[in-house]
């Protein structure tokens, strides 16, 4: 938790407690269903928790921004995003089953009454939402194939709609592609951690 509030040192108490109770949840759960790798739980709050917060390093959602995350495996980065922004919705999705129900326990024991959950691929979700975030589940090009229809037209943020994608290594050739006006932020420029040195948040705007 002191890793946490190095980084978001204005949490409420129940923001510290729901960040406090997630360790204990992930280990309860990752014993029966394997949704983070082994070696990772004992950085969890370095790996998963600040790492996923870095998209709030980017840009603070404003009060009733809907989020899709996509992939969200675990819960990441919705649900300490999640935490971080109350006043936002957030819709977390993953085409398999066992890792959304330990989603849904998650969010049920932090009573995060701004998460809904679905069992199902990008491509089929009706709504559209403000911002589309994921860590790095495939290669953008093909990543914004998926939900480009997904994104809202009418702005409220300080960064028009589009997609925060938490990725890591040389991206130049991936982006090549990509036509649509894209910023890459270096995460070690606001974490000093070894493990963030290769880590980066990718915005892409969408049209």
């Amino acid at each position: 938790m002191e890793i946490i509030e190095k980084y978001f040192p204005h949490l409420t108490e129940e923001q510290r407690l729901q960040f406090e109770k997630l360790k204990p949840l992930y280990e309860e759960w990752n014993a029966q269903i394997n949704v983070i790798s082994r070696k990772d739980i004992d950085q969890f709050y370095i790996h998963h928790v600040l790492h996923s917060l870095a998209i709030a390093k980017i840009l603070s959602f404003q009060k009733g921004t809907t989020v899709l995350d996509v992939g969200t495996g675990g819960g990441f980065p919705g649900i300490p995003l999640a935490i971080l922004f109350p006043n936002c919705t957030f819709h977390l999705v993953d085409s398999i089953g066992k890792k959304i129900k330990v989603v849904n326990e998650v969010v049920k024991a932090l009573d995060l009454k701004n998460v809904t959950t679905f069992n199902q691929r990008a491509e089929t979700i009706p709504h559209k939402y403000d911002f589309i975030i994921s860590r790095a589940v495939t290669q953008m090009p093909e990543f914004v194939k998926w939900v480009r229809k997904s994104i809202k037209s009418k702005h409220q943020n300080s960064l028009p709609n589009g997609i925060l994608y938490l990725k890591g290594g040389d991206l130049k050739a991936e982006m090549k592609p990509i036509k649509s006006y894209y910023e890459i932020i270096e995460i070690s420029d606001f974490y000093t951690e070894a493990f963030f040195e290769t880590k980066k948040v990718v915005y892409l705007q969408v049209y």
